[in-house]
Protein backbone atom coordinates (compact mmCIF):
# COMPACT_ATOMS: atom_id res chain seq x y z
CA UNK A 1 0.00 0.00 0.00
CA UNK A 2 2.70 2.36 0.76
CA UNK A 3 4.10 1.89 -2.72
CA UNK A 4 0.70 2.70 -4.06
CA UNK A 5 0.59 5.88 -2.07
CA UNK A 6 3.95 6.83 -3.36
CA UNK A 7 2.85 6.17 -6.90
CA UNK A 8 -0.34 8.15 -6.51
CA UNK A 9 1.58 10.94 -4.84
CA UNK A 10 3.83 11.12 -7.84
CA UNK A 11 0.87 11.58 -10.14
CA UNK A 12 -0.47 14.28 -7.91
CA UNK A 13 2.87 16.06 -8.03
CA UNK A 14 2.82 15.92 -11.80
CA UNK A 15 -0.71 17.28 -11.84
CA UNK A 16 0.35 20.03 -9.43
CA UNK A 17 3.36 20.87 -11.61
CA UNK A 18 1.22 20.95 -14.74
CA UNK A 19 -1.40 23.09 -12.96
CA UNK A 20 1.32 25.28 -11.53
CA UNK A 21 2.76 25.80 -14.99
CA UNK A 22 -0.63 26.92 -16.27
CA UNK A 23 -1.09 29.15 -13.26
CA UNK A 24 2.40 30.56 -13.72
CA UNK A 25 1.58 31.38 -17.34
CA UNK A 26 -1.68 33.11 -16.28
CA UNK A 27 0.13 35.01 -13.53
CA UNK A 28 2.87 35.96 -15.95
CA UNK A 29 0.31 37.24 -18.45
CA UNK A 30 -1.58 39.18 -15.72
CA UNK A 31 1.64 40.80 -14.50
CA UNK A 32 2.64 41.62 -18.08
CA UNK A 33 -0.76 43.25 -18.73
CA UNK A 34 -0.52 45.18 -15.46
CA UNK A 35 2.97 46.39 -16.33
CA UNK A 36 1.83 47.52 -19.78
CA UNK A 37 -1.14 49.31 -18.27
CA UNK A 38 1.05 51.11 -15.72
CA UNK A 39 3.52 52.14 -18.42
CA UNK A 40 0.70 53.39 -20.66
CA UNK A 41 -0.83 55.39 -17.82
CA UNK A 42 2.56 56.87 -16.87
CA UNK A 43 3.25 57.79 -20.46
CA UNK A 44 -0.13 59.48 -20.78
CA UNK A 45 0.35 61.31 -17.46
CA UNK A 46 3.79 62.60 -18.45
CA UNK A 47 2.77 63.62 -21.96
CA UNK A 48 -0.47 65.40 -21.16
CA UNK A 49 -0.46 69.21 -21.47
CA UNK A 50 0.10 71.01 -18.20
CA UNK A 51 -0.86 74.50 -17.07
CA UNK A 52 1.76 75.79 -14.71
CA UNK A 53 0.48 79.37 -15.00
CA UNK A 54 -2.91 78.41 -13.59
CA UNK A 55 -1.35 77.72 -10.21
CA UNK A 56 0.36 81.09 -10.26
CA UNK A 57 -2.85 82.79 -11.25
CA UNK A 58 -4.70 81.10 -8.44
CA UNK A 59 -2.03 82.13 -5.97
CA UNK A 60 -2.08 85.71 -7.27
CA UNK A 61 -5.87 85.68 -7.15
CA UNK A 62 -5.78 84.41 -3.56
CA UNK A 63 -3.27 87.10 -2.65
CA UNK A 64 -5.42 89.83 -4.19
CA UNK A 65 -8.51 88.40 -2.55
CA UNK A 66 -6.75 88.36 0.83
CA UNK A 67 -5.52 91.93 0.33
CA UNK A 68 -8.99 93.08 -0.74
CA UNK A 69 -10.51 91.39 2.30
CA UNK A 70 -8.10 93.15 4.63
CA UNK A 71 -8.69 96.47 2.87
CA UNK A 72 -12.46 96.14 3.16
CA UNK A 73 -12.16 95.10 6.79
CA UNK A 74 -9.98 98.10 7.57
CA UNK A 75 -12.38 100.38 5.71
CA UNK A 76 -15.26 99.05 7.81
CA UNK A 77 -13.34 99.60 11.04
CA UNK A 78 -12.29 103.12 10.03
CA UNK A 79 -15.84 103.90 8.94
CA UNK A 80 -17.27 102.67 12.22
CA UNK A 81 -14.75 104.55 14.33
CA UNK A 82 -15.09 107.77 12.34
CA UNK A 83 -18.88 107.48 12.53
CA UNK A 84 -18.67 107.19 16.30
CA UNK A 85 -16.27 110.12 16.55
CA UNK A 86 -18.56 112.23 14.34
CA UNK A 87 -21.62 111.31 16.43
CA UNK A 88 -19.80 112.30 19.63
CA UNK A 89 -18.59 115.57 18.10
CA UNK A 90 -22.11 116.33 16.84
CA UNK A 91 -23.60 115.58 20.27
CA UNK A 92 -21.06 117.91 21.92
CA UNK A 93 -21.86 120.70 19.45
CA UNK A 94 -25.60 120.27 20.05
CA UNK A 95 -24.96 120.38 23.81
CA UNK A 96 -22.94 123.61 23.43
CA UNK A 97 -25.71 125.20 21.35
CA UNK A 98 -28.35 124.17 23.87
CA UNK A 99 -26.23 125.51 26.75
CA UNK A 100 -25.79 128.85 24.91
CA UNK A 101 -29.54 129.02 24.22
CA UNK A 102 -30.31 128.23 27.87
CA UNK A 103 -27.84 130.88 29.04
CA UNK A 104 -29.40 133.43 26.68
CA UNK A 105 -32.86 132.49 27.95
CA UNK A 106 -31.67 132.89 31.55
CA UNK A 107 -30.23 136.34 30.71
CA UNK A 108 -33.50 137.41 29.11
CA UNK A 109 -35.46 136.15 32.10
CA UNK A 110 -33.10 138.00 34.46
CA UNK A 111 -33.41 141.23 32.40
CA UNK A 112 -37.20 140.92 32.34
CA UNK A 113 -37.31 140.29 36.08
CA UNK A 114 -35.02 143.28 36.70
CA UNK A 115 -37.27 145.46 34.55
CA UNK A 116 -40.37 144.27 36.43
CA UNK A 117 -38.68 144.96 39.77
CA UNK A 118 -37.63 148.41 38.54
CA UNK A 119 -41.22 149.17 37.54
CA UNK A 120 -42.52 147.92 40.89
CA UNK A 121 -40.00 150.09 42.74
CA UNK A 122 -40.94 153.10 40.63
CA UNK A 123 -44.62 152.57 41.41
CA UNK A 124 -43.89 152.22 45.11
CA UNK A 125 -41.71 155.31 45.01
CA UNK A 126 -44.38 157.34 43.24
CA UNK A 127 -47.04 156.07 45.63
CA UNK A 128 -45.00 156.71 48.74
CA UNK A 129 -43.31 159.95 47.88
CA UNK A 130 -45.07 163.30 47.86
CA UNK A 131 -43.82 166.63 46.75
CA UNK A 132 -45.59 168.44 49.54
CA UNK A 133 -46.70 167.37 52.99
CA UNK A 134 -50.38 166.57 53.29
CA UNK A 135 -51.15 169.68 55.38
CA UNK A 136 -49.85 171.97 52.65
CA UNK A 137 -51.44 170.13 49.79
CA UNK A 138 -54.42 172.52 49.29
CA UNK A 139 -52.01 175.41 49.10
CA UNK A 140 -49.84 173.51 46.60
CA UNK A 141 -52.89 172.88 44.45
CA UNK A 142 -53.73 176.56 44.41
CA UNK A 143 -50.22 177.46 43.49
CA UNK A 144 -50.17 174.84 40.79
CA UNK A 145 -53.34 176.22 39.23
CA UNK A 146 -52.10 179.81 39.39
CA UNK A 147 -48.74 178.93 37.92
CA UNK A 148 -50.35 177.51 34.87
CA UNK A 149 -52.43 180.63 34.18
Amino acid sequence: MSSMNQFDGGREEQKDLAGAGAQDAELEQALKDFRLTVHAWSEAAYNRPRRVEAGLRRRAFRTWRLAAGWALGCALVVGGVSGGVYERHHAMEVAKIRAAQEAEHQRQMAAQKAAEEEEALARVDSDVSREVPSAMEPLAQLMGDEGTR
